[in-house]
This record gives C-alpha cells, structure tokens and sequence, in this order.
C-alpha cells in the first residue's frame, strides 16, 4: 500500500526476517515519538482523538457540525491527514477553528514523526488560542492507521451505513484499538441493508470495552449522545 510503514514490502523466504526487522524499527521509532507528542498534548491541556475510518465515512461533516455546535464552549483545534490535497483544511478553516493539513504524499496513513511535526504547525496557526480538543482526522484507510499510534489519548473508528456492517470482521484491528465506535450517516439507513445490531454486536465481540454510538451529522439524530461524550472528554 505504501513504502513509508514497510505494508508494501513483499517477503520472499531468504528475507522474512529483514521484513520484520523493518516493521519492528518503524514501530519502535514511532512509538517513541507518539509517547513525546502525547506529552506535548498533556502539556497544552487538550484532549486529542484519533479518528480512523475508509474515505467517505463522512469524518469531515461529522467534525464540521460539531465545530457549529460545540464551539462556544470547547476550544476545538484539527489535524488534518490526505494523500493530497488540502480541501478537507479548507472545509474546517471555514468553521473558524485553527487547522493544519498534512498530506502524505503517497502514504496510507499518518505518523508520530507527521503529528509532531503538525503540532508545532498548529501553534503557530492558532495565534495563542487555547485549545481543549485536537482532532486528528486520519488518513481514510482501515488497515494501517490502526497500527500507527500517535500519541492520541482517544481513538475512534467511523463505519458509515453505505459501506455496510461487516467492517468490524474484516478489520479487527481497528476496532481493537479504538475506544469509540461510531455508526455515521443512519438517516440514509432506509435505503441500505445495515442491520446496526449486528454490526454492533460484531464490534463488542472483538472489544467489550468499546463505546458504540449510531448518528447522522445531516438530521441530527443521535448527535447529543456524541456531544454529551465529547463534553465529559473535556471535563
């Protein structure tokens, strides 16, 4: 998928272990710098989630209404991670918060070493404004995302219902390591078969500790939940 985590590299039988010890001193590089930026982030007082999900689950629009809804009351700050281009930035700019976009250039995924660096980017950008809550807005990919840790305190995992309910089988990992799962886009759930029981249970089965939620930032339905999970976050 990409040569900046090493989940391109193909092991043939003589070099099995050079693929893993490149796996392993990538890992181990950025776990170290993941544990400096959530010192960072302890240091500034903000809160910080990690949002994973496939391109499209609508982690963007969710961002944008909460921005309008919770932006008197909470500092709201974004990373913003794309392969390319700086249009999902712009969107967020527009909410009048302070936001940084990284793009990758190829890579599937955000790193430590992109976050850090992004933080730095994000002080400047804010003008001395405080920020209680830091979005991370992932890379749109289930796969690697879930494996890199970037010094979040939080991290959710968004399924939107036209992508259908068997996410969480065929994406384990994502669902391991996450906190909150967010069900996205239900007020189109007359017109898809996406029974949200099942997925919810599927989810539960692969981490009892998750925190499930179903919501469409479009009608509104099941948004005070986010909100009110949001606001504890902060508390």
């Amino acid at each position: 998928m990409c040569d900046a985590c090493g989940c391109d590299l193909k092991p043939a039988h003589s070099h099995d272990s050079k693929v893993v010890e490149v796996h392993q001193s990538l890992l181990a590089a950025n776990t170290a710098m993941a544990a400096k930026n959530r010192k960072h982030f302890d240091t500034m007082g903000a809160v910080v989630i990690n949002m994973i999900s496939s391109p499209g689950s609508g982690k963007t629009t969710l961002l944008e209404k909460t921005i309008e809804t919770l932006g008197g009351d909470i500092r709201i700050g974004v990373i913003e991670g794309d392969i390319e281009t700086d249009r999902d930035a712009e969107r967020i700019r527009a909410k009048g918060v302070p936001v940084v976009q990284l793009t990758t250039g190829g890579a599937c995924h955000l790193d430590a070493a992109q976050i850090h660096k992004g933080i730095h980017l994000l002080e400047k950008e804010k003008g001395g404004t405080e920020i209680d809550l830091l979005f991370i807005e992932n890379v749109g990919n289930l796969v690697c995302p879930a494996t890199f840790d970037l010094g979040e305190h939080h991290r959710m995992v968004l399924i939107s219902v036209p992508e259908g309910p068997d996410k969480p089988a065929k994406y384990p990992k994502a669902f391991h390591s996450s906190q909150l799962f967010v069900i996205t886009k239900i007020d189109i759930l007359p017109y898809f078969d996406f029974p949200v029981e099942e997925a919810t249970a599927e989810a539960l089965q692969l981490n009892p500790e998750l925190q499930v939620m179903a919501l469409s930032a479009t009608s509104g339905e099941g948004f005070e939940q986010w909100l009110d999970y949001l606001r504890k976050l902060c508390n």
